[in-house]
């Protein structure tokens, strides 16, 4: 039994994770949304209270619990849950290239997040507004499609034409979907715009949606729903068709 330590009220880096473990079948808690006896968010917060006095201790939520192991970084935690759980390939070149899928996704997730923190996370949002409305511009005219057409690619370049890996579902995959799900919540205008020029990626989405244990997932209370206190956010000022255009007319 899995225990996951994430925060209770947001998606954010835990959904990865989630995912992964509804697709793989693995059995897990997730302790900060529990109420029985170990669980719940004081229970988050002592073994983090505690981390100075781990041999390896986590940075920062997520972590999983996997008997003695204790695994932060959420990149790393689905390497480990991928070989275990059929979410990975065999061989060695497959099971590098997955992760190196999920590290671009890492990056790619840290621009997501700046166009609403730009100056710094521990700011409101209300206090860098107008930073953000001029990050969010560069980010829908310029980043958002470098992103989207490398990962379109990915899949055009794939002979499967299904999966970003070889012939099989990866957690790569699952979190391409999580991504553009929560790109859908935030920039539903950017992504109408999006779905007409990465077409290979709308089906994926559409094709990792439908899923019976992800559908069954996203339908169950354990899915918890986009917010403003995750890493997308629906600001539609940030949105706007204006706010666009003023970035691609000064190119």
């Amino acid at each position: 039994m899995y225990e996951l330590y994430y925060w209770p009220t947001i998606q954010g880096r835990g959904e990865f994770v989630r995912l992964a473990m509804e697709e793989g079948r693995a059995p897990y808690v997730d302790i900060a949304r529990g109420s029985g006896h170990g669980t719940g968010i004081a229970a988050m917060m002592r073994l983090l209270a505690g981390a100075d006095r781990l041999e390896r201790p986590p940075f920062a939520p997520p972590f999983l619990k996997a008997g003695r192991l204790l695994i932060g970084q959420t990149a790393n935690i689905l390497q480990f849950l991928g070989q275990r759980h059929g979410l990975a390939p065999k061989s060695e070149a497959g099971r590098l290239w997955t992760h190196q899928l999920q590290l671009t996704i890492t990056d790619f997730l840290v621009e997501v997040h700046d166009t609403h923190h730009p100056v710094a996370a521990s700011l409101h949002y209300e206090d860098q507004k107008k930073e953000a409305r001029r990050r969010a511009a560069d980010f829908l005219s310029s980043r958002l499609p470098k992103y989207l057409g490398y990962f379109e690619n990915v899949l055009a370049q794939n002979p499967s034409a299904r999966y970003l890996v070889g012939a099989k579902l990866t957690y790569a995959d699952l979190s391409m979907f999580q991504v553009l799900a929560g790109l859908n919540y935030a920039f539903p205008h950017a992504m109408r715009k999006a779905a007409r020029q990465f077409p290979r990626l709308v089906a994926h989405h559409a094709r990792i949606q439908d899923r019976p244990r992800i559908a069954a997932y996203l339908a169950s209370p354990r899915r918890i729903g986009f917010n403003n206190e995750g890493i997308f956010r629906r600001y539609p000022e940030l949105d706007a068709r204006r706010n666009a255009g003023k970035s691609s007319s000064r190119r």
